[in-house]
């Protein structure tokens, strides 16, 4: 075997060798975080992964009416931990839960209830597509000051007496502009907000206190037609998730020893060749 068939097997084997290394597809499911105590502070939230799959994820200064993005996370079990904004993270926590991600689930876990009663709540998101000429949106009654009410959509009952740290199931409603109206239970005057719904999109509402006896509203896109299920990041630690950098990263691996092994063979040819001509 010449010196060039060689290199040229072992160039081969190099490359064969990275192509039987692809990277596997985890299976993922979602989590996001919110802060829904209106009489809470501010707080850290921490989630870790309870087998090590990834690195602990770390949101500070969460306030009042914050909902994150949606993080993918390889299937398993996860703790979500709470502590006041600025504590050391070798403090107990204030308020701790399990989270179970199961492929394709999304969940997202909220601080509920007044100071006083609070705790962290998993609620499960229902991301999937509306059919038709249609949008769903469900409702998260986190306003304490309004601690019932109901909810219009277009003169239309979306919801009815829904409860303080509550959530209501996704609805089916008209997509486009809706003027939205919110009644409390009491007979105090109705909120009235506009808002606009996409054709297939999956929302939630959050109704919210903004002072002085008012509310306000947010409305979070939890899926959509056009971008599919949400696809928030996670830094995994270099564990569970392998993806598109790491099979770049072994080709570059592969690309590397074959370049090695011509420059050695091309190294030894010439050597042999001045040692010829000597």
């Amino acid at each position: 075997m010449t010196l060039f068939r060689a290199i040229a097997v072992l160039a081969a084997a190099a490359l064969s060798t990275v192509g039987a290394v692809p990277a596997q597809a985890a299976t993922i499911g979602y989590v996001r975080l919110a802060h829904l105590s209106p009489d809470t502070p501010n707080v850290d939230v921490y989630l870790s992964s309870q087998t090590g799959a990834i690195k602990e994820q770390e949101i500070k200064g969460v306030g009042y009416g914050v909902m994150s993005q949606y993080l993918r996370l390889p299937v398993g079990g996860y703790t979500v931990a709470m502590r006041k904004s600025g504590a050391p993270k070798t403090d107990p926590p204030v308020l701790t839960t399990q989270v179970s991600v199961t492929d394709g689930s999304a969940q997202t876990v909220a601080g509920v209830g007044r100071y006083s009663e609070l705790g962290l709540k998993v609620l499960k998101d229902d991301l999937t597509l509306p059919t038709g000429n249609k949008s769903k949106v469900r409702i998260i009654q986190a306003s304490v000051q309004v601690p019932l009410l109901g909810v219009l959509a277009n003169g239309s009952t979306v919801a009815d007496n829904v409860a303080f740290a509550t959530t209501t199931d996704y609805q089916l409603v008209n997509p486009g502009s809706l003027q939205l109206q919110i009644r409390p239970a009491d007979g105090r005057p109705a909120t009235n907000i506009a808002a606009n719904l996409g054709n297939g999109n999956v929302y939630s509402l959050l109704i919210l206190d903004s002072g002085n006896n008012t509310l306000k509203t947010e409305l979070r896109k939890d899926a959509t037609r056009q971008g599919g299920l949400p696809d928030g990041g996670v830094d995994t630690g270099g564990g569970g998730m392998a993806g598109a950098s790491d099979t770049n990263r072994v080709w570059l691996i592969g690309a590397g020893m074959v370049l090695a092994l011509i420059v050695a063979g091309s190294f030894l040819v010439i050597r042999r060749r001045r040692s010829t001509v000597l």
